[in-house]
């Protein structure tokens, strides 16, 4: 399949089960909720190694924030239930709660939920006090400039890591300039994250290794040097391949994101659009390329 000129490989990406929650994070001004956010979810890129995947999904004015300040919202993903209380515990603790005039509340509405502020409360050292409004309990913490509000129970939902697609292009300029053009549409598409720095994966994985002890390593197949050492994927003309990867709150929320970033890639110099395909070892949803560029929203893909 030809898009724009650039060939869309009959294939798809592998995409695995996990539990994701958003965190609404607000400050007196946008830009101290924006620092929080940063702190919050930082080395956050992959659960491979760093427990969890964050990344800030964007701005919550006024309005639409429970205390009527600038917000902040952030999505956070992890493999399991206790994992995700973990993180979302020593994040908001550490990286939230420490940061001048915060305030943090669940994103999301549900019956599946775990406690953060119920047990950040104790840093209070037992001067910390409560209040349920509308049936959602909070807990105020004294601090030294002057109280932080956090929600006792946040949310959380069964969603999707690891959406991707993988941009093959002549030259490393030619795939950088696309991968960003992808991210940049990408950013716009509510529910979703890319974990990854600025976006762009540039030591994509496989599932396994020579090497017992590790359970993912560097995706042979498509590193250009190893392209005589190999069996490569790659073209003679490809010079250079990145990878965008996708978490979402839902399927629907990583085909749209997916759709918008593959449209902004096919540009001059890319030759090839790919994705990882594990053969099914990886992940129990799968995302065919050509048929999310034909549809707005995905169908069943577990």
């Amino acid at each position: 399949m030809l898009f724009r000129g650039v060939e869309i490989e009959r294939t798809y990406a592998e995409a695995f089960k996990m539990w994701g929650t958003r965190l609404v994070i607000t400050a007196e001004t946008e830009g101290w909720a924006q620092v929080a956010a940063e702190a919050a979810s930082g080395f956050a890129i992959s659960v491979i190694g760093c427990g969890c995947e964050a990344g800030i999904e964007g701005p919550v004015p006024p309005e639409k924030t429970p205390d009527g300040r600038p917000g902040v919202a952030v999505l956070l993903f992890a493999s399991s239930r206790k994992d995700l209380e973990k993180q979302l515990v020593g994040r908001v603790g550490q990286g939230i709660m420490t940061c001048a005039t915060t305030a943090c509340f669940s994103g999301l509405d549900g019956d599946e939920t775990v406690p953060v502020g119920g047990k950040l409360r104790y840093f209070g050292d037992g001067h910390q006090g409560s209040k349920v409004i509308d049936g959602r309990r909070y807990w105020r913490i004294p601090v030294m400039d002057g109280e932080f509000l956090v929600e006792d129970r946040f949310a959380m939902q069964r969603s999707v890591g690891g959406g991707n697609f993988l941009i093959l292009a002549d030259s490393a300029a030619a795939a950088l300039e696309a991968a960003q053009s992808a991210v940049t549409a990408m950013r716009s598409v509510k529910g979703t994250i890319l974990p990854f720095p600025g976006g762009v994966v540039r030591s994509g994985s496989k599932v396994g290794s020579r090497y017992k002890f590790l359970s993912a390593s560097t995706n042979s197949a498509y590193c250009p040097s190893l392209r005589s050492l190999v069996d490569s994927e790659l073209p003679p003309e490809v010079q250079a391949v990145y990878e965008i990867v996708i978490d979402g709150l839902d399927e629907a929320a990583v085909a749209r994101a997916m759709k918008v970033g593959i449209e902004a890639a096919a540009r001059p110099g890319v030759v090839r659009i790919s994705a990882g395909n594990y053969g099914g070892s990886l992940g129990q949803f799968q995302f065919h390329l050509q048929e999310i560029l034909s549809e707005e929203e995905g169908g069943d893909r577990s």
